[in-house]
């Protein structure tokens, strides 16, 4: 397996496509949700993305939102998916760890929020991430908001 942490300029074309179809399959087909995957995040100077390749087959991908990008006081992660075929591996643990590791080196000091579906909560929990506030529903989904303090 390969990891890539790259800005949008850095993607090829045939990577964006395959990062565009993991998520579209898991939030819009999965999920059975329509919602607007394309928000312009993706293109900000800020915006990482992490990647894990198998070969040409890309397996989990997430969002990094450097500070400024959603919020001047916040690094946020998103858009968090693990192909079906490679679930069960712990793959969204490692995914989780990596972009943890990559928040902390790259934007110190920031602490770390995501939108988490509900059903996952625990998952987010046991990485270190605390409930924020109240269940709330985004896209007809209910999320609650975590943080993960990487304050050093």
């Amino acid at each position: 397996m390969h990891w890539q942490l790259a800005a949008f300029k850095e993607l090829s074309t045939t990577q964006l496509y395959r990062m565009l179809a993991l998520r579209s399959d898991i939030f819009v087909v999965e999920q059975d949700c329509a919602y607007q995957d394309l928000d312009g995040r993706d293109l900000a100077p800020a915006t990482l993305h992490l990647n894990a390749w198998q070969g040409e087959r890309l397996l989990a991908t997430a969002r990094l939102l450097g500070p400024g990008v959603q919020t001047p006081e916040h690094v946020w992660i998103g858009r968090v998916a693990v192909a079906a075929s490679a679930r069960g591996q712990g793959l969204a643990r490692q995914l989780m760890q990596r972009a943890m590791a990559a928040v902390a080196e790259r934007w110190p000091g920031y602490p770390l929020r995501l939108g988490a579906q509900t059903y996952v909560r625990d998952f987010y929990a046991s990485l270190g991430f605390i409930a924020l506030g109240d269940v709330y529903l985004e896209d007809g989904i209910p999320h609650q908001q975590m943080e993960w303090s990487c304050i050093a």
